[in-house]
């Protein structure tokens, strides 16, 4: 206990918040909240593992792991695959063992875990992964659809795509083909060039990265409410690009592993007031706080209600932000 005191302490000196990022966390959640938020934030997330099913059985994987003396947590009975690593493990030990070489499990966050388990990919689906690498979600994918259906992962980064094809490759993946284009323009040129619609495309944007404070406490230093003013605009063409390749009837799912109520809420809500969509609500067993309708003056459409944001203080887990979006029509509201 003492050692994690002093590593927290030592962070606090080192990245401490700035004034208006706490202002707005305390906006959004109040004074008693905003405190075990930042109480938390300054110590080390559980680490967590993904049984990869196209390798090996959850009992399987469970077995050899509890052999090298690791203490195993399942804290969803109805996602076996999901395992908190309860031990105090050395430094790259996770990495290290022959499972993980070969692709029987992916080191993985809880909360990167959800936007698949609210995506619901099945064998023969198309989707979508619009913003891919390094491949843990598109890996995630592939494992709930057996290698079955196709997964088109797209990245725009050539350094990125080396890492998500090694990722793909270790967890024996094969019904993915790897895509090098600006998210947008893929999408225009699935729309332009072809007729074909998704069943489901992700989106997990990129964003200001407030929610994995925990293990990048730089970000206390990057944030800056003019960065986030930026990246919510190429969020909102993102989702804007992506909704008109996904079939009538198909699912998007929007997430960020950020807390900035405009990079969140505020690009839903536009997919709400500028397309025939219907917000789905969302069941998992976690602790959530529903998307809020209100922010800076701005009211949105009462459904954005039905996302969900995950902080670090309820669950022990990074912050995060997931929406189900359901296409009704082709019909474009204000185009």
């Amino acid at each position: 206990m003492t050692k994690q005191n002093d590593y927290s302490n030592y962070l606090k000196e080192r990245f401490p918040p700035k004034e208006g990022f706490v202002k707005r966390i305390t906006d959004l959640i109040g004074e008693v909240e905003a405190k075990k938020f930042f109480e938390i934030a300054y110590t080390k997330t559980p680490t967590s593992i993904r049984c990869n099913t196209l390798k090996i059985s959850v009992d399987e994987l469970k077995t050899r792991l509890e052999n090298y003396g690791w203490k195993l947590k399942q804290p969803f009975e109805k996602f076996p695959e999901v395992m908190i690593i309860e031990s105090e493990l050395g430094p790259g030990e996770v990495g290290k063992t022959r499972e993980h070489l070969l692709g029987y499990y992916y080191v993985q966050e809880i909360s990167s875990m959800l936007p698949m388990l609210v995506l619901k990919p099945e064998v023969g689906d198309f989707v979508l992964d619009l913003c891919a690498s390094p491949g843990s979600k598109t890996t995630q994918a592939a494992s709930m659809m057996e290698n079955g259906g196709t997964i088109i992962a797209n990245e725009i980064s050539l350094g990125r795509i080396g890492i998500l094809n090694s990722n793909l490759e270790r967890c024996g993946v094969m019904n993915t083909i790897v895509t090098r284009k600006e998210g947008v323009s893929l999408c225009e040129k699935f729309l332009k060039k072809t007729q074909f619609r998704f069943d489901k495309i992700l989106v997990d944007a990129p964003c200001s990265g407030e929610g994995t404070l925990r293990k990048s406490p730089k970000t206390f230093q990057m944030w800056n409410p003019n960065m986030i003013k930026k990246i919510a605009g190429t969020q909102r063409r993102l989702v804007d690009a992506a909704m008109n390749i996904l079939k009538v009837g198909g699912i998007m799912v929007y997430s960020t592993c950020t807390l900035a109520p405009e990079e969140n809420e505020m690009v839903v809500d536009y997919l709400v007031r500028n397309f025939d969509v219907e917000i789905e609500q969302i069941v998992l067993p976690l602790k959530f706080r529903c998307g809020v309708t209100e922010w800076e003056g701005v009211s949105m459409d009462k459904s954005v209600g039905k996302c969900l944001r995950l902080y670090p203080q309820d669950n022990n887990t990074d912050g995060f932000f997931v929406a189900r979006i359901k296409k009704i029509s082709d019909e474009v509201k204000n185009g």
